[in-house]
């Protein structure tokens, strides 16, 4: 077989390559954060959140940020660019005044060489309220 009828297949191959493991960073951010809201029920969208009510964060690669409120309920952001979220980045987010809204820049830091890796506008924030227990 020629070099030349090859290189197209190569080619073919070499594009596929990356779109199979953006699918599978998905489907694995997918499923981490349905671990995370496990026995939990969506509610209606909300366009900010009080800060002072967020206890802490924690990114959810490649699919959303989870802000855990003081009264126990979480609140799901998918970000616009949710691709470059990673679990090592710091969440830099400045803000004006006492809430955290919707398209708000959150900024990335790489938490090693602590230098700029991206940033994300932020989405609607979901609630998730614990369910009650079952009998």
């Amino acid at each position: 077989m020629r070099l030349s009828s090859l290189l197209p297949i190569a080619l073919v191959a070499l594009s596929a390559t990356p779109s199979i493991a953006r699918e599978r960073d998905n489907a694995a951010g997918e499923a981490a954060l349905s671990r995370i809201t496990e026995r939990r029920d969506a509610g209606k969208p909300v366009d900010c959140i009080n800060l002072r009510d967020i206890r802490s964060s924690e990114i959810v690669p490649n699919t959303a940020i989870v802000y855990r409120m003081n009264n126990g309920t979480l609140f799901v952001n998918r970000p616009q660019g949710g691709a470059f979220l990673d679990y090592d980045d710091i969440l830099v987010t400045r803000t004006i005044g006492t809430r955290l809204c919707r398209i708000d820049i959150v900024n990335l830091l790489d938490r090693n060489s602590r230098m700029t890796s991206g940033s994300v506008s932020l989405g609607d924030f979901v609630p998730y309220s614990k369910l009650p227990p079952r009998n």
